[in-house]
């Protein structure tokens, strides 16, 4: 039994490992082709640079538009991702409150079945009500994200809100709290382990979004974020890897920087509901 158990822990740190190489890989050739100039990739595309080669960054800075993509990509993200943070919590109160009452249920069921329906399913008709309303900006796809984070953060945090017990609002109500006060005060910070799950969530996939900027970007080549700009770098620059990868790699270091900070939250988010009395 015991070399049963033995034999069944290796083979589960062996899946471990290779999943961390499988990961880890994309990001090893990312930063040392960002490193590279075209010689050195030439000479032998894996290894570590000889030494650190910069002037791929200072092109892509100073020679290219990326300062505005990455500028609107911030923008775009902030925006959303701050409208996300206070309009689903709000929502998901309501909801998570009243669910006794047939109009919240069925509102509740309405928003949570947008995670069944594929985006390729309703892209073309997204674009089309998006370009009747002359939208097709960073306005719109802020509008877009806010709509699409609904489903599966109205979800998590509609269950997170009923593990907070009700008391502490009847306490609240009995002295003198209106419902604003109650929510504002008592249960948003409350819930803030999944308020901060939902927040680095929504950064991660609007930060490295593709599709949605791609058909609702695409008249302007000043508005695009950087994935779109990255998507066009090769035609831009003749297939040149080396400034290719130096621009995912600047990419990648913010987003990377506040995952790290925050990704404590999405564990405690996703389990302490379980556990909460």
């Amino acid at each position: 039994m015991k070399f049963k158990s033995t034999i069944f822990h290796a083979f589960i740190y062996i899946i471990l490992v290779i999943g961390i190489l499988l990961i880890l890989f994309p990001i090893y050739l990312t930063a040392v082709t960002a490193f590279k100039s075209a010689e050195m990739t030439a000479q032998n595309f894996f290894n570590l640079p000889p030494r650190l080669y910069l002037d791929n960054f200072k092109t892509v800075f100073s020679n290219s538009r990326f300062p505005v993509y990455f500028f609107n990509s911030v923008i775009v993200t902030v925006i959303s991702v701050g409208i996300i943070a206070v309009f689903i919590p709000a929502v998901s109160y309501s909801i998570a409150r009243k669910f006794n009452k047939l109009y919240y249920r069925l509102l509740y069921y309405a928003i949570v079945g947008g995670i069944f329906v594929p985006f390729q399913v309703i892209m073309i008709p997204e674009v089309k009500l998006v370009s009747s309303l002359h939208m097709l900006s960073r306005a719109g796809i802020i509008v877009l994200y806010v709509s699409f984070a609904l489903a599966g953060n109205v979800f998590l945090m509609v269950g997170y809100l009923k593990t907070v017990p009700l008391e502490l609002e009847e306490s609240a109500f009995m002295d003198g709290c209106s419902v604003f006060k109650t929510y504002v005060r008592i249960i948003y910070p409350l819930i803030q382990p999944m308020t901060a799950t939902i927040v680095i969530l929504a950064c991660l996939w609007i930060w490295n979004d593709f599709l949605l900027p791609l058909v609702i970007l695409y008249k302007s080549d000043k508005v695009w974020t950087l994935p779109l700009f990255q998507y066009n770098f090769r035609s831009q620059y003749t297939f040149d890897y080396n400034l290719a990868f130096a621009s995912f790699f600047a990419s990648i270091i913010p987003i990377t920087i506040l995952y790290a900070f925050m990704q404590k939250y999405i564990i405690s988010g996703l389990t302490q509901g379980a556990i909460k009395s």
